[in-house]
């Protein structure tokens, strides 16, 4: 369903019906988005799964949203809390003592920035010692990336503030503490990493099983952090590294060590709902290796298990069509090896229109005859996933945006269409259309 309503351009509308995010019961959502699917005729035997924050009202035992509305549908239903909302949460497990670091860290750019004659003075003195930066960022406990960017530039501008904080006769003798900053460095690195993570999981076009990978990859990387730091190598903190050849303080090894597994346990003890599925979602890509039992059936109740066995076994056996699949594999491949370039390299533009991978994907199954028809039922229904909230979020950004104070005049149908205009990936062929309209001739 959620692909539907995002594909026809109709979310706006859904998102109309519902009062203030975070500030409606589960069910007066319930309500509402049933009698959208009311309205819209959609067949709500078809839905395959929800997503959801994770907030109370969205995933209450008794009165939340899923609870209430799966009562509306005859069948099992997945339902996921968005992945990166789950990222973000194990990103705020650092010890006391680090989010003290961050709270300090918040409280001296707050002090410089907040005060208009201090933040034009520390931008002039930026500008005498042609520092890489020519200002501080503020801290917004609601954006992803906040944490990382703010400590990151905190840190690339450290020595010009210690010099303006001290001119100002403003004294924090964290500043000059050795095993503060140890603790900030280490801060700088991990959320650094983190960043590096939640960039990965936005976007739109990943399937659900490719965000679940992501996602585990990166809890191992977190053994290798750890293993990392027990050594002493410190390859993978370059600024803690960098700051202790610096000023050859010894460091507290197990206490970072600590940090670094309690936030691998987090990861481990979340993500619970994707991997129960995980076998269920990786047939999308890997049907060849796929058996019949490890398919959750229950949330396809179109879906003939007797035939759906027989056809598996055609597909695997016949080279005609299991060749498919094994070139998909090869043209994900390249396709993610043309993103990370593309990435790393900064072209932004050229990223953002390379083919999505839920693309490449769906084109491979849509090729099959109809003789498939079985597990190409449930292909595009683990397709219609949603692994993570990113598209929802994305058009209340947009509609924020869009709608502000200095727009006051702007009404629900204009804003409607702005809102279509900034949330779809149709792009126009200007050039043929302007063709087709005659000009006005002057007389």
């Amino acid at each position: 369903m959620g692909r539907y309503v995002s594909s026809t351009g109709v979310h706006e509308e859904l998102l109309g019906l519902l009062p203030l995010k975070g500030q409606t019961r589960g069910e007066d959502i319930c309500a509402a988005i049933t009698e959208f699917c009311k309205e819209k005729e959609i067949n709500l035997d078809k839905l395959i799964s929800l997503c959801t924050d994770g907030s109370p009202n969205m995933v209450g035992k008794y009165k939340g949203f899923v609870t209430l509305f799966g009562q509306n549908v005859k069948h099992e239903l997945l339902s996921f809390h968005c992945i990166v909302h789950q990222e973000a949460l194990c990103a705020q497990t650092f010890p006391v003592e680090i989010n003290q670091v961050m709270a300090l860290v918040v409280k001296i750019i707050n002090k410089i920035i907040t005060s208009a004659l201090n933040h034009r003075q520390f931008r002039a003195l930026l500008d005498e010692v042609n520092a890489r930066y020519k200002d501080l960022l503020m801290f917004n406990n609601v954006r992803w990336l906040s944490r990382g960017a703010v400590l990151k530039r905190f840190t690339d501008c450290f020595e010009p503030i210690k010099d303006f904080l001290t001119n100002k006769g403003i004294n924090y003798p964290e500043l000059c503490d050795d095993m503060w900053l140890q603790k900030l460095y280490f801060a700088v690195d991990l959320t650094s990493s983190l960043n590096h993570l939640n960039k990965k999981l936005q976007g739109k076009g990943n399937t659900a099983h490719t965000l679940l990978e992501t996602v585990l990859s990166f809890e191992q990387q977190l053994q290798l952090f750890s293993e990392d730091i027990d050594s002493g190598n410190l390859d993978h903190f370059e600024s803690l590294k960098e700051y202790t050849e610096s000023s050859g303080c010894v460091i507290d090894l197990e206490y970072f060590k600590s940090a670094i597994q309690s936030m691998k346990n987090s990861f481990s003890r979340r993500f619970a709902d994707f991997r129960k599925y995980k076998s269920t979602l990786k047939f999308l890509t890997s049907p060849l290796i796929a058996e019949t039992g490890q398919i959750n059936f229950p949330s396809f109740p179109s879906v003939d298990k007797r035939l759906f066995s027989l056809q598996l076994i055609d597909l695997k056996t016949k080279d005609l069509w299991s060749t498919k699949f094994e070139n998909l594999k090869t043209d994900i491949e390249n396709l993610e090896r043309e993103k990370g370039f593309l990435a790393a390299n900064h072209k932004w533009t050229e990223l953002a229109k390379c083919q999505k991978e839920e693309q490449v994907i769906f084109d491979v199954w849509n090729s099959l005859p109809e003789s498939f028809s079985q597990i190409k039922m449930v292909a595009f229904g683990i397709l219609t996933i949603f692994g993570s909230t990113y598209i929802c979020e994305q058009t209340f950004s947009n509609m924020n945006f869009i709608k502000n104070k200095l727009r006051n005049q702007l009404n629900d149908i204009s804003l409607d269409a702005c809102l279509k205009l900034k949330t779809t990936d149709y792009s126009p062929e200007l050039n043929k259309l302007s063709g087709e309209i005659q000009c006005q001739k002057s007389h």
